[in-house]
C-alpha cells in the first residue's frame, strides 16, 4: 500500500520557490539536467559535482578576486581542493546589497525584552568592532573565540571577525570550565570575547571566574573583551588584559565596513565534535566551502526569502547557531533566543514565534516529544499565522511528531526533519521545498550531497538500512582537524572503514521513491539475534507511552548469553515503574521493533545523560556498565546533567 503524503506543495510554492528559479536558470544557462523534476537535479548534481557547484557559484554571483584554476582539482577525500586561486571573504557576502532600513535580527532573552537591529544597526556595530579587534592585531588566520550567549552582540563578534579573514570558535556560557579549556586551549585564541554570566530557567549563573581562569591559564589570549549580561557594569578589573564591549566599539566608532579576501580554502569557524570521550575534535571549516554550501542551503533548500523571520533553537555551543547566522545570506532576518525553552513553561518558543512573527520554527525532536508530553496547544492564545514552514534536527522525528505538528500547527504547514552533523555544519539529508513531506521521513538528499545506504561490503543499498555515507567530496566538509599535522585524525574520524569513503556514523534508509529514514547512530545500534535496530526505533516505542518522560537503552553483550538490555526510564510526574507499565512498554516495543528487542529489564532513572548540544550519551554508559570508570567513559564538563552519570557508577556495582 502506498503512503500517502502529509502535505504537498502546492502549484503557487512550487512556482514561486527560489529552487524552481535555479532549475530554470539552469534550463536557460543550457546546463544541468534540462528538467525541474528534483530527482534529476539531484542526480546531475551529485554524478557532476564541477558543474553543479559551478552553477551556485554563477548564480549566486560569488564575490572574489582571482581566478579559479579549476572548480574541484581532485575528487579524493580526504583532500579535495575547491576553487583554488580564488579569494572570498564570507562576510561580504552577508552585507552586499542590504536595505538599512529593513530587520536583520530579532533578538530575546530570558530577561531581555524583543528587540530588533536593522541592517544599518548590524553594519555599524561589525565595522566598529572590527576596527576594535583590529586594533588588537587581529588579521587573517588569527583565532577568536567566544565564550558568550545566543544574542544579537555574539552574531557582531562572530561577523567582524570573519569580515577580518580571521577564525571564530564559540563555545556556549553553559559548558564548564574544563570543557571550554579542551575546546580552546587546543586552537590557541589571540582573543576571548565572555559575558559575566547568563540565566537559565530564572537563575543566573556567574562566569567571571571562569573568564579568569582562561585568560590566565592560556597564553595565546592577549585581550579579553567583556559583555555585561547579569550586571550593567561587572567589575572587570581581576581579569587579565579585559576590556568592555562598550569599550571596543568607542575604539573606533565611525569605521567603515571593510572585508579582507582570503584564499578560498582559509578557516572560516572551528567546531567540536561532542568531546564525549577525550578531547573534542576541533573541525575546521572554510570561508568559501561554508559560503558556498549555505548560499546553496539556505536559498534552495529552506526556501529562505524576504520577509522570512527563521528561528532555530540553539546556543553558541552548537552547530545550528552558525547554520542560523548563515541565513543572513538570504534576505530574510533571523530569530535569536537564550534561555530555558521550557520557562516558564514549554510554550515559551511559541509565544516568541507569534510575537516575532516567525515563518519558519526551527527546533528538535525532543521539544517536539517535550511540547507534546505537555500537551501544549501552540496556536493557543497567540497568533502563529505567519509561521508556513517548521524544521527538526538534533535527533530523527518520531512519526507520532510529524502527526503533532499537522495537528497542532496546521495541515498547510511545510515540515521538514532534517539530517547532517557538525562534520560538514549543514544537513546532508532533509529539506525540499518543491517535495511532499512523508511521516516519518526526510523528504530527500540535499544537492550535492552524495549520500547512499551501504552495507558492509561497501554496497549501496534502497529500501534497506544501512551506514550513512557521503560518495562525493563536499565543500563544507572539514579543511583538517586543527593540530592533527599528518591527517591521521581526520582520516581515522571518517575513512577508516571505506577507504576514501565519508563515514557519517549514522543508520540511514532510502525509500524507493527518495525520501530517507534516519535511525540514529550506527555506533549505537541494538543487534539482537541478528536484527539490528537502531536505538531511535526503540525510543519511538518506548516514548509514545504517556508515563515516560524520556529513556535510554543500550545492550551489554554477555559470553553465556545473547546479552543483557536494560531499559533506562524517567518518568513523567505521578507515573509508577508497576508491572503494568513494563507489559505495556514490552508489547509496543514487540509490536513497532521485534520481540528481540524487548529489553531484559526497565529501570526508573531521575534523568538521561545528555551532551551540551541533547545528544543521549548511549555509548558512554554502555561503557560505564561494561567496567569502565565514568571519568574515563565521558568528559563530564561535556555533559548538560554530569550528575546523571553518577546513577550509572553506582548502579554498575549492583550488577
Amino acid at each position: 500500500m502506498t503512503a500517502e503524503p502529509l502535505w504537498v506543495p502546492g502549484p503557487e510554492v512550487i512556482e514561486s520557490s527560489r529552487l524552481t528559479a535555479w532549475a530554470r536558470w539552469l534550463k536557460l544557462r543550457g546546463t544541468g539536467p534540462g528538467s525541474e523534476d528534483y530527482g534529476a537535479l539531484w542526480n546531475w548534481s551529485t554524478e557532476q559535482p564541477e558543474e553543479f557547484w559551478q552553477s551556485i557559484w554563477d548564480y549566486f554571483e560569488v564575490i572574489h578576486d582571482g581566478e579559479a584554476s579549476a572548480v574541484l582539482s581532485s575528487h579524493r577525500m580526504p583532500g579535495a581542493k575547491w576553487f583554488e586561486g580564488t579569494s572570498v571573504n564570507y562576510a561580504e557576502h552577508i552585507f552586499r546589497d542590504r536595505d538599512p532600513e529593513q530587520t536583520a535580527i530579532l533578538a530575546k532573552t530570558e530577561t531581555r525584552p524583543l528587540e530588533e537591529i536593522t541592517w544599518a544597526d548590524l553594519s555599524r556595530r561589525v565595522a566598529a568592532a572590527a576596527a576594535g579587534l583590529r586594533s588588537m592585531g587581529v588579521g587573517p588566520g588569527d583565532r577568536v573565540a567566544g565564550y558568550m550567549p545566543n544574542t544579537h552582540e555574539t552574531v557582531v563578534a562572530f561577523l567582524a571577525v570573519a569580515s577580518l579573514g580571521a577564525v571564530w570558535s564559540s563555545c556556549s556560557p553553559d559548558f564548564g570550565a574544563g570543557a571550554v579549556t579542551d575546546r580552546f586551549a587546543q586552537i590557541e585564541p589571540k582573543v576571548l570575547f565572555t559575558v559575566d554570566g547568563y540565566t537559565y530557567g530564572g537563575k543566573a549563573f556567574d562566569r567571571r571566574q571562569i573568564a579568569i581562569d582562561l585568560a590566565r591559564n592560556m597564553p595565546s589570549i592577549e585581550h579579553v573583551v567583556l559583555l555585561p549580561y547579569l550586571e550593567s557594569d561587572p567589575d572587570i578589573s581581576q581579569i587579565p588584559n579585559a576590556t568592555s564591549w562598550d569599550s571596543l566599539l568607542a575604539i573606533d566608532p565611525s569605521a567603515e565596513l571593510t572585508f579582507d579576501r582570503v584564499p578560498f580554502d582559509s578557516p572560516l569557524w572551528i567546531l567540536y565534535s561532542s568531546g564525549t570521550t577525550g578531547l573534542p575534535k576541533p573541525i575546521v571549516q572554510g570561508q568559501g566551502g561554508i559560503l558556498l554550501e549555505h548560499l546553496k542551503k539556505m536559498h534552495l533548500h529552506l526556501d529562505a526569502r524576504r520577509g522570512d523571520r527563521i528561528f532555530w533553537f540553539t546556543t553558541t555551543g552548537w552547530m545550528m547557531w552558525n547554520f542560523l547566522v548563515s541565513c543572513l545570506l538570504t534576505d530574510a532576518a533571523i530569530v535569536l533566543y537564550d534561555g530555558n525553552p521550557g520557562h516558564p513553561d514549554m510554550s515559551t518558543l511559541w509565544q516568541l514565534a507569534a510575537d516575532a512573527e516567525v515563518t519558519c520554527f526551527g527546533t528538535s525532536a525532543s521539544y517536539v516529544s517535550a511540547c507534546m508530553k505537555d500537551g501544549v496547544e501552540p496556536g493557543e492564545g497567540r497568533d502563529i499565522s505567519k509561521l508556513r514552514s517548521v524544521g527538526s534536527t538534533g535527533s530523527p522525528l518520531a512519526p507520532e511528531g510529524f502527526d503533532w505538528i499537522y495537528d497542532h500547527i496546521g495541515k498547510e504547514t511545510w515540515l521538514f526533519s532534517t539530517s547532517g552533523g557538525t562534520d560538514l555544519c549543514t544537513a546532508f539529508v532533509g529539506g525540499v521545498p518543491t517535495l511532499p513531506v512523508y511521516r516519518g521521513e526526510l523528504q530527500a538528499r540535499a544537492l550535492g550531497a552524495a549520500v547512499e545506504s551501504w552495507d558492509e561490503d561497501g554496497n549501496p543499498r534502497i529500501g534497506e538500512v544501512g551506514e550513512l555515507v557521503i560518495t562525493k567530496p563536499m565543500p563544507s566538509m572539514p579543511l583538517f582537524l586543527w593540530g592533527d599535522e599528518d591527517g591521521s585524525r581526520y582520516h581515522d574520524s571518517y575513512f577508516d572503514v571505506y577507504e576514501g569513503i565519508w563515514r557519517h556514523g549514522d543508520w540511514i534508509e532510502i525509500t524507493e521513491r527518495g525520501t530517507a529514514i534516519i535511525f540514529g547512530r550506527s555506533d549505537s545500534t541494538i543487534n539482537r539475534g541478528g536484527i539490528r535496530m537502531g536505538t531511535s526505533e526503540i525510543y519511538r516505542a518506548v516514548l509514545a507511552d504517556e508515563a515516560i518522560a524520556d529513556a535510554l537503552v543500550v545492550d551489554i553483550p554477555r559470553e553465556d548469553t545473547e546479552g543483557w538490555m536494560p531499559l533506562f526510564v524517567v518518568l513523567t510526574e505521578g507515573a509508577v515503574l508497576d508491572d503494568d507499565l513494563k507489559k505495556r512498554v514490552a508489547a509496543e516495543i514487540r509490536s513497532r521493533c521485534s520481540p528481540r528487542h524487548v529489553p531484559n529489564e526497565m529501570i526508573e532513572i531521575e534523568s538521561v545523560p545528555r551532551t551540551l548540544s541533547g545528544k543521549v550519551l548511549e555509548v558512554p554508559v554502555k561503557r560505564i556498565l561494561t567496567g569502565t570508570p565514568a571519568d574515563q567513559a565521558a568528559s563530564r564538563d561535556s555533559l548538560a546533567n554530569p550528575e546523571a552519570l553518577d546513577f550509572f557508577s553506582d548502579y554498575v556495582k549492583t550488577i
